[in-house]
């Protein structure tokens, strides 16, 4: 078993929360991540303000300024401005993926959530943990550079 300190670390943001608690409930069963869930668009940028996440979960209609500002929002700070972004939405004609795209999200789901998708592309969007990538044999890291 991975350490503590080797968990992917997952914001889970969407107001509605039997949503909320089934993709956070995927992400800890299925990739053994830590979950962060947020339920309001102002708690979300609290989080993000605060903590780097590995991925980020985001639905679009949410109250107060919304799915789209928090996006836009998110990919203008620090902490996360690299962050995959997945959004997962009922909003899911081709103006609001190609908005989404726009403003930075990294790919698109659409609700009702589908668990072997959702743990699909989580999956790619993480990719291998640091612990899980193969590691340069002694020395073969300076010789590759001397080349």
């Amino acid at each position: 078993m991975a350490a503590a300190t080797d968990r992917r670390n997952v914001l889970i943001v969407d107001d509605h929360e039997p949503t909320r608690l089934l993709i956070g409930r995927i992400v800890t069963q299925e990739l053994g991540a830590r979950v962060t869930l947020a339920g309001t668009c102002e708690e979300a940028l609290r989080q993000t303000e605060q903590t780097p996440y590995d991925v980020i979960l985001l639905d679009l209609l949410m109250p107060g300024i919304g799915g789209y500002e928090v996006l836009r929002l998110i990919r203008e700070q620090g902490a996360n401005r690299a962050t995959p972004i997945l959004v997962v939405s009922v909003m899911s004609n081709h103006e609001s993926r190609e908005r989404c795209r726009l403003l930075g999200a990294t790919a698109f789901v659409a609700k009702p959530v589908d668990r072997e998708l959702v743990t699909t592309m989580l999956r790619s969007l993480l990719g291998p943990r640091q612990a899980d990538k193969p590691q340069p044999e002694n020395g073969a890291a300076q010789h590759d550079r001397g080349r």
